[in-house]
């Protein structure tokens, strides 16, 4: 019975160590440490084979190297990632648990980025809309069409915006946008980033209302909130409206349409994305992720001209 305690207590201590492979695997990267890196992963595929977990962990060597601009080596780690991703297909759904959709998400985004770095746009396009259409009812569609956005949005008209429930002032009509340059800023009720970039967006769109800037604010239900694991939407959206008016009281009559289409349309899996519109109702700038306000600044010059 001793034997068998310490056996258990030794295989739970083993599982304890590895729990971390991820965040271990990262940290050595960051300190641009590959040989780290690569030793983990191989210790780890040794004792636990190839897991979700592991996979993850090796998808961010893709990144790292495409990071690094080291893009042959970046679009090789892509490559064996979602080829070993595909063998757990053969035996799991995607989203069966979170870490193999963000090692096969990552992986495509690190091969299209790759393929655009090197100037070849027209074939990431085709990598992304391929993928598009074999997940695109996974968790990983936003992520895909946020790159693929990245990648074509420019100049396109920008996809109407549509409202299942809305906070603030009332949503206007596309035609009435017309004629106006309009800044899209999706936001998300846990996302910290959100919360920093709220007072540089209230106040660009002071220092621009002259000229015509209009502000939405597109936000979308998670089912949690801070307090509630599984929440209804009407326990959310009652979530969402107390964080608008402690973290958004410059913002709070921008319009705030609630609904995932938007965010599926625009690519929004990156909190804050910042899609800027000109007058003409066309994708100027198409942004995922926070903007200091000189930079931000800039470009909002460039659509109110």
């Amino acid at each position: 019975m001793r034997f068998r305690f310490l056996l258990v207590s030794i295989l739970l201590a083993s599982s304890a160590a590895w729990a971390g492979i991820v965040d271990n695997v990262r940290i050595a990267l960051m300190q641009n440490n590959f040989p780290a890196a690569e030793s983990q992963l191989s210790a780890y595929r040794n004792q636990q084979g190839v897991t979700p977990e592991y996979l993850e962990a090796y998808s961010w060597l893709a990144r790292a190297e495409l990071d690094s601009g080291q893009y042959d080596q970046a679009t090789e780690y892509a490559k064996q990632t979602r080829a070993m991703a595909a063998e757990q297909l053969k035996t799991r759904a995607l989203d069966a648990e979170p870490h193999l959709p963000m090692a096969l998400g990552a992986a495509l985004e690190v091969q299209s980025q790759a393929l655009a770095a090197r100037g070849q746009k027209l074939q990431a396009v085709a990598l992304l809309q391929s993928a598009l259409h074999t997940y695109g009812n996974t968790s990983i569609h936003d992520r895909l069409q946020k790159n693929l956005n990245l990648l074509s949005f420019q100049g396109k008209l920008a996809p109407a915006l549509k409202e299942d429930q809305s906070l603030g002032a009332a949503l206007p009509p596309a035609a009435q946008l017309k004629g106006s340059p309009v800044l899209l800023f999706f936001w998300a009720h846990w996302c910290g980033d959100c919360k920093a970039e709220a007072p540089i967006i209230a106040q660009l769109r002071s220092e621009f209302a002259g000229k015509g800037l209009k502000v939405i604010g597109p936000t979308r239900f998670y089912g949690y909130t801070a307090q509630i694991e599984h929440a209804r939407p009407s326990d959310e959206i009652q979530f969402i409206d107390a964080v608008r008016h402690r973290f958004y009281s410059g913002l709070l009559d921008m319009p705030v349409p609630i609904s995932k289409y938007n965010f599926e349309v625009y690519g929004a899996s990156t909190t804050p994305t910042l899609v800027l519109l000109d007058k003409a109702g066309k994708v100027a700038w198409y942004h995922p992720g926070a903007v200091p306000y000189g930079e931000l600044k800039g470009e909002i010059e460039k659509v109110v001209r």
